[in-house]
């Protein structure tokens, strides 16, 4: 939880989050990503694999409600508020690529009409 607030020294490897953000970047088109748009006041970025409508949003700040509703192709969101270390980056990244990976299954599975094991045995009968 501690993760959460801002430390009151960070580490003297931590990046702004600038360059955080810019790291973060790098290492997600290591992993196939591009940008694909940008909000215009530049501090949030969409990046995208392939040719998947999905995207995976880069930014300083979390999105609103709204913009969720507004958006439903922003599988997931890396947001960057405060200086982090490389290897902070790396594991945000990380847990970003987890959470695209988990959105794009759950895009499919409502564009196909299934559910989960568990859904699929309740409907079935069986437990």
């Amino acid at each position: 939880m501690a993760a959460r607030f801002p430390q009151k020294n960070p580490p003297g490897d931590a990046l702004p989050p600038v360059q955080a953000l810019a790291l973060a970047r790098t290492l997600l088109t290591d992993h196939g990503f591009r940008e694909v748009a940008r909000n215009e006041r530049g501090d949030s970025f969409y990046l995208a694999r392939g040719d998947d409508p999905g995207r995976l949003r880069l930014s300083n700040h979390a999105r609103t409600p709204k913009q969720r509703r507004g958006h439903p192709e922003v599988l997931a969101s890396l947001v960057v508020r405060q200086p982090r270390t490389p290897a902070q980056v790396a594991a945000m990244v990380e847990a970003a690529l987890r959470d695209v990976a988990g959105g794009q299954r759950r895009r499919d599975q409502a564009a196909s009409g299934s559910g989960s094991d568990r859904t699929a045995n309740a409907a079935s009968g069986s437990s």
